[in-house]
């Protein structure tokens, strides 16, 4: 807004205060004090750079220094918000012409969507559920879901006033928060609804998100025609979408959910760890924490206190939004707020992960992969934080894909360590409590290594003081003594890494980064069957996470050179006995 504009209007406001009123009075003065903050606030909104760098993502438009809808949009959610009586949306068939038609009016381009995409629409709400569970949906999910529409510029104008003042001046507010960026966003329940439910309807722009390494967001693809008539699985991930929204629109929740991106800074820095090379690993101190395997059982249903690992993909939420299931897009479906991140979260570099705290979890499900099925409603008790966040904590790291023989070399062995590494630190935990030896540590002088002792150490950029300084103040685990970590076969399945040599990576992970505990479930991998045995050797040897480092180098040099064929749990085994 032009400074000849904002005085123009100043002085419009107060003409008309004057004109219509005895400004002495106190009533009136009440009025000219909240015009004015109304004001104010406006022209702040339009100045927010949070504001700015997501608002082209986003369905909306900017308008008079507020965000609106534009008027035929609103017009239709207003008819889909009165019901089936008056709006005809009670089949996906008319259901899918709403959507066409708020598409245009967007100025979206038809061809953005998946080819087939709103047949698949039609096919799912008119034949493969029930006729009384479409009813439903379309008798009192649909009409809840446009008024909730309605409510999302309010909502953000709302959310974007509060940005600033719930973590004491760290920025929260929703943004992209791309690559070597850390920072949080903090968003309501009933926030992330509505912004589920504009990619429900297809309404977000996707234009440009693929320049800035973000995934599709709008639910299309999920839909897409040919998948949903040959795949029970798109059926399946559907059914749990759809009783999410049920759900919500019975019952609103009232928590928060926090999204950060983590970041292990390649810089050195003289208080906090920075990026670790081979020798730093080589030369840790640190104990082995202990382990807990389980042969079955999943991460989600953990029941203590731990970071649960989202097997991720380097694009945050993998193909949830296509066709497959395994872990991290089942992980997405059943607990949809997750989806949220998927916004505004860039594709992750190599020393990044992101943390999702407070998520909830709507459903219960059975089988994997090509037999995974949605199996019903799940009420989640987890207990809330004093943010108001359910205690789920939710680690998203990704393993290199296809790794081949490439992941028993040197920097393939640090590329893995060191990505679990920055999901499981937390820096402010050495910060309060130096005992946990959590910066690298010979065992001759005791003090940090840089990140690479061959390299000069370059001075502390911007990006690693925002790494610090996010670390300091957003902070609630120091509360919490025994949070480790609960874990499975990352990277491993359809990824192609080797299960036995990604164990031993957490483990070495975990342990560095003052986690208590590490609980694996190994579900059912026959090349893990000897787990329990090879780890209570290792602790009965009591090896250091250098330790066991070195041994790791030294069984991967000799898996390259094809001095061994052995598992490494058959060579540690050996290599320890002789």
């Amino acid at each position: 807004m032009g400074f000849f504009f904002f005085s123009a209007t100043i002085v419009n406001g107060l003409s008309h205060i004057v004109a219509t009123s005895n400004v002495h009075s106190f009533n009136h003065l009440q009025t000219f004090v909240s015009y004015f903050s109304n004001l104010f606030q406006a022209v702040r909104m339009e100045k927010r750079a949070d504001l700015r760098s997501i608002l082209q993502y986003l369905p909306l438009v900017a308008q008079s220094s507020s965000l609106v809808w534009p008027p035929s949009v609103e017009e239709e959610l207003q008819t889909m918000s009165r019901g089936p009586s008056d709006s005809k949306v009670n089949s996906g068939d008319a259901l899918t012409l709403h959507i066409r038609n708020m598409r245009k009016s967007l100025s979206l381009n038809a061809n953005d969507l998946t080819p087939y995409a709103l047949q698949g629409y039609a096919l799912f709400f008119d034949k493969k559920i029930s006729k009384e569970e479409s009813a439903n949906f379309f008798g009192a999910v649909v009409p809840a879901l446009c008024g909730l529409l309605l409510q999302l510029p309010s909502m953000l104008e709302k959310h974007y006033q509060k940005a600033d003042h719930v973590l004491d001046g760290i920025a929260s507010g929703l943004r992209l928060l791309g690559p070597q960026e850390a920072g949080i966003v903090l968003l309501s329940q009933d926030l992330i609804a509505a912004l589920l439910a504009c990619s429900f309807f297809c309404l977000f722009p996707e234009v440009d998100r693929r320049l800035k390494n973000l995934q599709g967001i709008n639910f299309d693809a999920l839909f897409s025609f040919p998948y949903m008539r040959q795949c029970t699985k798109q059926e399946n991930k559907i059914k749990c979408l759809i009783h999410y929204f049920r759900r919500i629109c019975r019952c609103m929740p009232t928590g928060f959910v926090s999204f950060e991106r983590k970041i292990l800074p390649l810089e050195y820095h003289p208080h906090f760890v920075s990026y670790p090379e081979a020798d730093s690993w080589a030369n840790s101190v640190t104990p082995l924490c202990s382990i807990e395997v389980h042969t079955s059982g999943a991460i989600e249903d953990q029941p203590g206190e731990a970071l649960e690992v989202d097997f991720a993909d380097e694009y945050f939420g993998g193909l949830t939004l296509s066709y497959d299931t395994l872990q991290e897009e089942i992980r997405f479906v059943i607990n949809p707020e997750l989806i949220a991140g998927m916004i505004f979260l860039p594709r992750m570099d190599a020393n990044e992960a992101i943390e999702i705290v407070g998520v909830e979890r709507f459903s219960c499900y059975t089988g994997y992969g090509p037999s995974f099925q949605y199996a019903g409603d799940y009420t989640d008790k987890k207990d809330l934080d004093t943010f108001k966040r359910r205690k789920t904590r939710v680690i998203a790291i990704d393993a290199m894909p296809g790794p081949g023989m490439g992941q028993y070399k040197l920097d393939a062995l640090v590329r893995e360590v060191n990505k679990a590494f920055s999901g499981y630190i937390h820096q402010c935990k050495y910060k309060i409590d130096g005992s946990l030896k959590i910066p690298l540590k010979t065992d001759t002088n005791n003090t940090q290594l840089e990140a690479s002792s061959s390299r000069q150490v370059p001075r502390t950029s911007d990006s690693a003081n925002q790494v610090v300084e996010s670390s300091q103040r957003w902070c609630i685990d120091h509360e919490e003594k025994k949070i480790g970590v609960a874990t499975g076969n990352w990277g491993c399945g359809v990824f192609g890494g080797d299960p036995e040599l990604k164990v031993m990576l957490q483990w070495l992970a975990i342990s560095q980064s003052g986690r208590p505990f590490m609980s694996y479930y190994t579900f059912g991998l026959q090349a893990l069957q000897n787990l329990n045995q090879v780890t209570e050797r290792i602790t009965l040897e009591e090896m250091t996470v250098g330790d066991l480092w070195k041994k790791l180098v030294e069984y991967s040099s000799e898996r390259l050179s094809r001095k061994t064929w052995l598992g490494f749990f058959s060579w540690l085994i050996t290599s320890l006995s002789t």
